[in-house]
């Protein structure tokens, strides 16, 4: 199975004409693409007829961490090694001797 953006390289189409041929927004076709946007089953079966395959060999979902999206436009703040109680605690049982 293959994710939509990874169809659009191989059959070289380009997000613009798969929103086209799909009936579909530009925006969400993009938010599908990038697999952020899951689609609903009836635009899964305009985007597998605009691609030319059964909506059974395409990979739907989420691709993308949300929290990578969050991340990626915010930057990371977080000290996840004080949040957990890690940060400055020396490890005591000998394993890493």
């Amino acid at each position: 199975m293959k994710t939509v953006e990874h169809l659009l390289d191989e059959l070289d189409i380009n997000l613009e004409d798969l929103a086209k041929r799909a009936g579909l927004e530009l925006e969400r076709t993009l938010a599908i693409a990038d697999g952020r946007w899951t689609p609903s089953p009836r635009e899964r079966e305009k985007l597998a007829a605009a691609l030319g395959l059964p909506v059974e060999e395409i990979s739907w979902g989420h691709t993308m961490s949300p929290r990578n999206v969050r991340y990626g436009r915010f930057g990371l703040k977080e000290d996840f090694g004080q949040a957990s109680g890690t940060k400055g605690q020396e490890s005591g049982n000998g394993a890493d001797r």
